[in-house]
């Protein structure tokens, strides 16, 4: 007998395949961006990817610009200099210490927004699981670049402020035309290290390929995804997917990059993600 499922499980299924889908495709762009790295390095990949977010955030947002008011423009200005910042971080974390030790300690960011809100015992508890998990990841060993994973931790403070400044952008100005105006102004700052990248490293081809292949993947699919996927799953499901992603970082690293973690590194990057998974599904609201 054939099972057909009704329309809202269909639905939250099709959502759940979407998730699966933007997580894939965030971590992969990230992992492709790397490629490049040789040639344009973090900073030339980074002003790509901003340029990439802008454009497709523009075709959706189509933000008034001239009808923004101070104080609607202030934490646009702000976001945009917490977004560039949190990519330009990451991506030279990557560069540095592989894409699921960069990603996982970045994750610290969303993971402390949502303990630091409550006051629960077994919340408490995530918060040590999680300090347990960044203390093996960054114990000291000969190979240790604690330059890098301090980039990571910069990019954790970074996504914690764009969920922040995300609220107020939204409070403030109405559907998606904040964040394409905070990404227009990221690209516009990027602009000028793009062009000294390229003049200083002529780019090859396959170099911008991949520079924009990760604009793509990481910015403009998520996004798409992610808006999408919000109409038809909880929200509490939602976030609690969203803890997969320092897995598939490891996996996607692995594959592409050949950056497997060790058994160290797994157990550090689990504890971190079942402190957020615990978190989020014994959250009653």
């Amino acid at each position: 007998m054939v099972i057909t499922p009704s329309p809202t499980q269909a639905r939250r299924l099709a959502g759940v395949a979407t998730m699966f889908g933007s997580g894939l495709s965030n971590q992969t762009g990230a992992a492709v961006g790397a490629l490049a790295f040789p040639v344009l390095g973090p900073l030339g990949v980074v002003a790509v990817r901003q340029y990439v977010a802008a454009l497709a955030l523009l075709a959706v947002g189509r933000p008034r610009l001239r009808g923004f008011t101070w104080r609607q423009w202030w934490p646009v200005l702000l976001l945009a200099a917490v977004f560039g910042t949190m990519n330009l971080s990451l991506y030279t974390a990557v560069d540095r210490i592989g894409l699921g030790l960069a990603v996982t300690l970045e994750f610290l960011g969303p993971l402390a927004i949502a303990l630091a809100a409550s006051r629960r015992r077994l919340d408490a508890g995530c918060a040590v699981l999680a300090a347990a998990g960044v203390v093996v990841l960054m114990r000291p060993r000969p190979s240790a670049d604690y330059t890098g994973m301090a980039l990571a931790l910069v990019a954790a403070c970074c996504w914690a402020s764009y969920i922040l400044l995300n609220r107020v952008v939204g409070r403030r100005i109405p559907g998606a035309q904040g964040s394409a105006a905070a990404a227009t102004v990221s690209a516009l700052a990027f602009l000028p290290a793009g062009v000294a990248v390229a003049l200083r490293h002529p780019p090859t081809a396959g170099a911008v390929l991949c520079a924009v292949a990760a604009g793509v993947l990481s910015s403009a699919v998520p996004y798409l995804a992610d808006l999408l996927t919000l109409r038809h799953v909880p929200t509490q499901t939602f976030g609690l997917f969203m803890s997969v992603n320092p897995v598939l970082a490891a996996l996607v690293g692995w594959a592409i990059l050949d950056q497997g973690p060790g058994g160290a590194e797994w157990a550090g990057i689990g504890a971190v993600v079942a402190a957020n998974a615990v978190s989020i599904a014994t959250t009653r609201t």
